[in-house]
C-alpha cells in the first residue's frame, strides 16, 4: 500500500461514527422493528403515505428511534425540525413554532417536530407543546429509552401514537455488521476488510439488540487491525473481544457448558449457597444469556426447592421474572442477584414437587375414577336421586373451620401425598393442621 493509499484509509475515520454513516435513508434500508414498520403495518403505510402523525417511538438505545424520525425527514415534504431535550430550552420551542406557524399559514406546510429523549423535559416544558400539538401546527416526533407513560405528560400521550421498539436480534446484528463491512459508500467495504463467523457470533451476542454498539466495535476493529499477507483487514474474535470490551467466556449457549452453568446456578440456590449462586449469575450473563431463560429458572426453583417453607421466594421471584422483562439489560443483572439471594438464602423444601410426582404417578398407575359421593357436583336438580352431595360438610360451619370428612376416593383412604418439612413457614403449616385436625377429633 502507498503513503496515498494509506492516508485516504486513515483520513474515513475523521467524518462522522460507522454508526452514524450507516443510518437508513428509507425505509427499505432498515433493519428489524418489523412488528411496527413492516409492509402490512400502520406506521409503514403512515410513512410510506407522507401522513405521519404526532408518536413517540420507545425502546433501549441502539434500536432505531433516532434512525425512523431520519427515515421520515427524508420522506416526507414536511418541513423537519429537530431539537434534543437534554440541552434545548423553551427559546428554542417557541422558535420553532413561530417558524412552524409562518409555514403553514404562508405556505400550508406542516413542520414535524422530532425531540430526542423527550422524557427529559419537565412538565412545564411538556404542557408548552400541547396546544400546538392539538391545533395541529406541529406534528410531535418524540423518542424515549423511558415508558413514556411514567415519564411523558399523559394529553401528549393521548395525542400520539405509541409505538415499541424492541432489541435488535442477533441475526439484525449480524446483517448490519456485514452490510457496514461491504458497503463502500457509508461503510467500511474500501477497507477490504473481513469477519470470522465465531467473531460475528460473539459481537451479536455482545451488543444486546444495540446496533450502535456493535457498529461502534465492528470501525474501531477495521481501523486498528493491521493487514494480513493476503492483503485483507480479519477481524477475529480476539480482536472483536478487544473492541468491545467483553471477554470471550468458555461458554456455549446450545452446548454442554450451558447446561452445566445453569445446573450449578440451581443447585448452588438449592443447596443454600447465595455466593455461588450469584457467580455462577454472572458467568451467564457476562456469556450473553438470555435472562428470561434465568429468571424462569429461579422462579422454578423457588417452587420446586423452597417451596412453602417460605412461600414469599415464589413471589421474589415471580416479581424479578416480570421486571427483567420490562427493564432489560444491564439493570436486570441486580434484579436476577436479588432473586437468586432470597431463594439461595431460604429456608428449603422439596414437599409440593414430592406430592405432585406421587400423585401423577398414582393417577397413572392406580387408575382410581371414583371420587366420594358428597364432594360430587350437587348445583343441578335431582342431584340427591343420584345421591350426589348429600352428607357433604361445609367446612366453615364448624369451629376453626374445620371438620372431619374423606376427601379422597375410598381406595386412598390413609395415603399421605403431601408431607410437610419442619422448615421454615411449612413447620408453622404443620402445627396448624395437626392442631385443627386434633381439636376436631376432641370434640
Amino acid at each position: 500500500m502507498d503513503l496515498f493509499s494509506f492516508m485516504e484509509e486513515k483520513n474515513k475515520d475523521t467524518g462522522s461514527p460507522l454508526a452514524s454513516r450507516m443510518r437508513p435513508k428509507s425505509l427499505d434500508e432498515v433493519v428489524g422493528q418489523e412488528h411496527i414498520i413492516g409492509k402490512d403495518k400502520l406506521l409503514y403505510r403512515a410513512i410510506k403515505a407522507d401522513r405521519i402523525s404526532s408518536v413517540i417511538f420507545y425502546g433501549p438505545p441502539g434500536t432505531g428511534k433516532t434512525t425512523l424520525a431520519k427515515v421520515i425527514a427524508s420522506t416526507t415534504k414536511s418541513e423537519f425540525c429537530q431539537i434534543n431535550a437534554t440541552s434545548a430550552g423553551k427559546k428554542d420551542m417557541e422558535d420553532v413554532v413561530e417558524a412552524a406557524k409562518k409555514s403553514l399559514g404562508g405556505y400550508g406546510k406542516r413542520t414535524i417536530l422530532f425531540i430526542d429523549e423527550i422524557h427529559r423535559f419537565n412538565k412545564g416544558q411538556q404542557d408548552y407543546l400541547l396546544p400546538f400539538v392539538e391545533d395541529g401546527t406541529i406534528i410531535l416526533i418524540g423518542a424515549t429509552t423511558e415508558n413514556p407513560y411514567f415519564e411523558v405528560n399523559g394529553a401528549l400521550i393521548s395525542r400520539s401514537h405509541i409505538f415499541e421498539l424492541k432489541p435488535l436480534s442477533n441475526d439484525n446484528i449480524k446483517e448490519l455488521i456485514k452490510r457496514a463491512l461491504s458497503d463502500k459508500e457509508k461503510g467500511m467495504g474500501s477497507f477490504n476488510a473481513c469477519i470470522d463467523n465465531d467473531a460475528l457470533e460473539f459481537l451479536s451476542e455482545m451488543a444486546n439488540g444495540d446496533a450502535r454498539t456493535a457498529l461502534n466495535a465492528i470501525e474501531l476493529g477495521v481501523l486498528t487491525t493491521e493487514r494480513s499477507e493476503d492483503g485483507l483487514i480479519h477481524i477475529d474474535l480476539a480482536t472483536a473481544s478487544e473492541c468491545i470490551q467483553k471477554r470471550v467466556l468458555k461458554y456455549d449457549k446450545a452446548g454442554d457448558n450451558h447446561y452445566d452453568t445453569i445446573s450449578a446456578f440451581i443447585k448452588s440456590m438449592r443447596g443454600s449457597d447465595p455466593d455461588a449462586a450469584i457467580y455462577y449469575l454472572a458467568r451467564m450473563l457476562a456469556a450473553g444469556e438470555d435472562i428470561k431463560f434465568i429468571s424462569r429458572r429461579i422462579v422454578i426453583c423457588a417452587s420446586e426447592d423452597v417451596s412453602n417453607a417460605d412461600p414469599m421466594a415464589l413471589v421474589v421471584a415471580n416479581a424479578a421474572a416480570e421486571s427483567v422483562e420490562r427493564i432489560g439489560m444491564p439493570e436486570s443483572r441486580i434484579i436476577l442477584a436479588q432473586a437468586a439471594a432470597y431463594v439461595a438464602c431460604a429456608p428449603k423444601s422439596n414437599s409440593a414437587i414430592c406430592a405432585i410426582d406421587e400423585c401423577l404417578e398414582s393417577v397413572q398407575k392406580e387408575h382410581i375414577n371414583t371420587i366420594p359421593p358428597h364432594l360430587q357436583d350437587a348445583h343441578y336438580k335431582s342431584h340427591s336421586k343420584l345421591g350426589r352431595g348429600i352428607g357433604y360438610k361445609y367446612s366453615h360451619n364448624y369451629e376453626n373451620h374445620y371438620c372431619k370428612q374423606q376427601y379422597l376416593p375410598d381406595e386412598l383412604v390413609g395415603r399421605s401425598f403431601y408431607r410437610l418439612s419442619d422448615m421454615g413457614y411449612e413447620k408453622k403449616l404443620k402445627e396448624y393442621l395437626d392442631k385443627i385436625k386434633a381439636e376436631a377429633e376432641d370434640t
